[in-house]
């Protein structure tokens, strides 16, 4: 059973192209695991964000599936992302579950 929804707004930390894959792994250990661990599901807001590098999203989510197995993409959502981001959000998604 879900407790919340925690919704993680990345331009802020990121600026409009999100490629500080240190910043990731940062929102990654301080607000994503927390909130999983507290069972809440989580929103990952792209908005205002023009693109992303491959580098920066593996470094956001594939230690979340490595942890929590693929079944953590049915808890963390993809919020107001672009078809470019998007994109590369899929690239790494896949990549993680082969």
């Amino acid at each position: 059973m879900r407790l919340d929804t925690t919704h993680i707004r990345l331009l802020p930390v990121t600026g409009t192209f999100a490629e500080n894959k240190d910043v990731a792994r940062d929102v990654r250990i301080k607000k994503i695991n927390p909130a999983l661990k507290k069972g809440n599901e989580v929103v990952l807001d792209f908005a205002g964000i023009d693109a992303v590098t491959q580098s920066f999203v593996h470094a956001l989510i594939s230690e979340l599936i490595r942890e929590y197995g693929s079944e953590v993409l049915d808890v963390v959502f993809f919020k107001n992302c672009n078809e470019k981001v998007r994109s590369i959000i899929d690239i790494v998604v896949e990549y993680m579950q082969v």
